[in-house]
């Protein structure tokens, strides 16, 4: 599949590169998927940063593609690196570097399966955004680079999932309180993008991580419709909720979802949304009105709980809470295996 370039947002529909696999792999790739026997759709969130991760004496760790993975899959017990991890169907994403890293990471997901390059594709909000931010606080200023250019993805199982091109979403912009703008009940608040960005050359670009992308997928088995998004919040969420031009968001949240993003959504059956909201205390039944409940209370990064996963769907109970504690990133992994 090539590259499928969408107005406003570069959103590209990326097909992988190829890599060498064996010649058992490539028959266990064309066996029967498993997701389809067992009628479980398997769908992780996490801000992988990057691939880079702040350590907290300001220096900083790259990991590699196959490492965050192995770090974040889990079996129906919540274990990693077990016999019983299944491939994924989803791997909703915030903090990648465009369609390049994105396309790598699927691609490396596709072996770790043993399945040929391109079983895993990836849709990013913008294919090359620009590059923003100085240290990014680390002490290596090579790996600071690295999380220099942002933006945010799904990859998804072309095994299990099929993705038309027309049910791709246009990009939306999340919302923020500009830093010296008061603010009262929303009042204050726009959209993050332009004029409404940063101030000053070093973060003019610093937006676009911010920006969601969604897609409604079919289950090749079932038919089953599924929407999936992604999102990045603001740090100035955490402060001062906004989703808009004095906009509050849904349940004062600072969360909301896109014209052509809802039109897919009202046309799903399954819903997934995954998020970075950089804000704590957002309820599980904050998108209640979209038929969704929040999944996973523990802390995600740091000391704060401010990843969310809702899902509208059968959920199975999680004995982990549903938050991958391994996860070599600065922000621990949300899940939910979703039975259809």
């Amino acid at each position: 599949m090539s590259f499928v370039y969408r107005s406003s947002g570069a959103i590209a529909l990326a097909a992988a590169t190829a890599l060498a696999t064996t010649t058992t792999s490539i028959a266990q790739a064309q066996a029967a998927p498993t997701a389809a026997a067992d009628r479980v759709l398997r769908v992780y969130n996490n801000n992988i940063e990057n691939l880079v991760r702040n350590n907290a004496d300001g220096s900083c760790t790259r990991i590699s593609g196959p490492d965050h993975l192995t770090s974040m899959l889990v079996d129906d017990n919540g274990k990693t690196g077990t016999s019983g991890v299944q491939a994924p169907d989803l791997l909703i994403v915030q903090q990648v570097r465009g369609t390049g890293q994105a396309t790598a990471y699927a691609d490396q997901l596709s072996a770790k399966f043993g399945y040929p390059a391109g079983t895993y594709k990836a849709i990013v909000a913008w294919d090359d955004p620009e590059a923003w931010g100085s240290t990014h606080k680390c002490a290596q200023q090579a790996l600071g680079d690295l999380k220099k250019k942002q933006t945010n993805g799904i990859v998804y199982n072309t095994r299990t999932l099929s993705l038309a091109a027309g049910d791709i979403s246009a990009y939306w912009s999340a919302g923020w309180l500009k830093p010296g703008t008061s603010y009262g009940g929303g009042a204050g608040c726009t959209l993050y993008k332009p004029p409404s960005n940063d101030d000053g050359s070093t973060n003019t670009y610093k937006w676009k991580r911010t920006s969601a992308i969604a897609a409604k997928f079919t289950i090749k088995e079932t038919g089953t419709t599924v929407f999936a998004a992604t999102m990045h919040l603001p740090e100035q969420n955490g402060a001062n909720a906004c989703a808009g031009a004095g906009d509050t968001g849904i349940a004062n949240s600072g969360i909301h979802v896109g014209a052509d993003a809802t039109s897919l959504m009202n046309a799903s059956t399954i819903r997934v949304i995954g998020i970075d909201a950089n804000r704590t205390n957002i309820a599980s039944t904050t998108l209640s009105g979209f038929g969704m409940t929040g999944y996973g209370a523990k802390v995600t990064s740091g000391s704060r709980k401010i990843d969310y996963l809702f899902v509208k769907g059968a959920v199975q109970p999680s004995s982990i809470d549903h938050t991958v504690s391994s996860t070599k990133s600065n922000h621990m992994a949300l899940y939910g295996f979703i039975t259809y």
